[in-house]
Formats: C-alpha cells, sequence, structure tokens
C-alpha cells in the first residue's frame, strides 16, 4: 500500500498526488494507491490513516508525506514501523502554521478550514525529535522551496537517502523526473540495515 499523504490546504488533486496516481495506473498498480482527504485536525489525520491501513491490512505499507503531510508521515513511521518518503517535509509545523490561524482558502475544489489553536497543540504532539532507522526514510528537498528551509529538512533526517535538488519550489515542480525513484524505494524489499560482517 502506498499512502500518499497531502500538504497543508491542499488534496488528492494535488499536482505531486496526482502524477503519482497516474504512474502507478500506468503499471497497472492502481489497487495500492490510497490518497485521501485529510480532516484539518493532526489527531484525526492520524487516526484516519491508520484506520485506512488497517482496513486494507496491507503486507507492507509506504506512507508518502509532503509538506506537512511528510510530519505526519513521520511520526506513522517511526510509530508503525513503515517507510517513508517526504517530500518537502514540515519540520516545525507548529511554529510555520501559527500565522494561518482562524479561515483557510483551500487549493483545490474551492472551500476552506478553520485553523484553531488546538490544532497546533496536536502537532506539537505528534513530533517525533529524531527519527531511528534512517535506512526507512527517503527525503527528497528543494533549495529554491519558497515556503520551508530545506536546511532544517536535512537536519532533521540525518543518514537518510536523500535527493537534493538545486532549486526548484516547494511544490516540486519536476516531480515527473522523480516519481521512479520514489517508487524504486516504496517497492525496495530490505529497508532493514545490513547484517554486520565477522572480522576476516
Amino acid at each position: 500500500m502506498i499512502l500518499y499523504l497531502h500538504g497543508f490546504r491542499s488534496s488528492p488533486n494535488s499536482f505531486k498526488a496526482r502524477v503519482m496516481a497516474a504512474r502507478l495506473a500506468a503499471l497497472g498498480r492502481g489497487a495500492e494507491w490510497c490518497c485521501p482527504m485529510l480532516p484539518v485536525s493532526p489527531l484525526e489525520t492520524v487516526a484516519l490513516a491508520e484506520s485506512l491501513v488497517a482496513a486494507a491490512a496491507p503486507q507492507r505499507v509506504t506512507v508518502v508525506g509532503s509538506s506537512l503531510g511528510g510530519y505526519f508521515a513521520t511520526h506513522l513511521a517511526e510509530k508503525h514501523g513503515w517507510s517513508a518518503v517526504l517530500l518537502n517535509p514540515a519540520v516545525v509545523p507548529q511554529r510555520d502554521l501559527s500565522q494561518y490561524l482562524g479561515e483557510q482558502p483551500l487549493w483545490h475544489g474551492g472551500g476552506s478550514i478553520v485553523v484553531e489553536p488546538h490544532h497546533l497543540d496536536e502537532l506539537r504532539a505528534l513530533g517525533v525529535a529524531s527519527i531511528t532507522r534512517p535506512e526507512r526514510y527517503y527525503l527528497m528537498a528543494a533549495t529554491g522551496d519558497e515556503v520551508l528551509d530545506y536546511r532544517e529538512m536535512l537536519a532533521h533526517y540525518p543518514g537518510a537517502r536523500t535527493t537534493l535538488i538545486e532549486g526548484s519550489d516547494h511544490a516540486i515542480s519536476e516531480f515527473e523526473q522523480y516519481v521512479d525513484d520514489v517508487l524504486a524505494f516504496c517497492d525496495a524489499e530490505d529497508l532493514e540495515p545490513p547484517a554486520p560482517r565477522a572480522a576476516a
């Protein structure tokens, strides 16, 4: 199962989600794809993700998180041992979103959400101080991200497989170039660390 968690004010119609869905469909793997519309509440978002996985009972889960979705993906990867792909992930969203309290328009399809102070508290509760098993993570960070600082991303995911994109933007507008790399990571049979070798 490939579970895609979109970013703040985004939706399953986001550019990267549509690219991934189309690629999987072209490969005849559409049944693996799951990309829900996420609630504004961080705790409800995590509960929704967990319920979707529980209902599908897949043999393996990779959670792909974009921006704020990357923050949720990190929490879920640490809690459940899933592998995670992080696309320009938010590292300290409770700080970044404090300026977005109140009603906020959605990017796709109209409508809005209301961000309340307790949502920032929920974000704090989901924080991961430091990741374990960095081989479980694939970080994609763009130096040209106009929303989030790629240096915070690099510092938060030490040892993770990393693609650092020079330039680009928060949306990773060239994502079609990288979607097969993401799927290759999702398909990797063994994300366990290699066994220690005996000294010769």
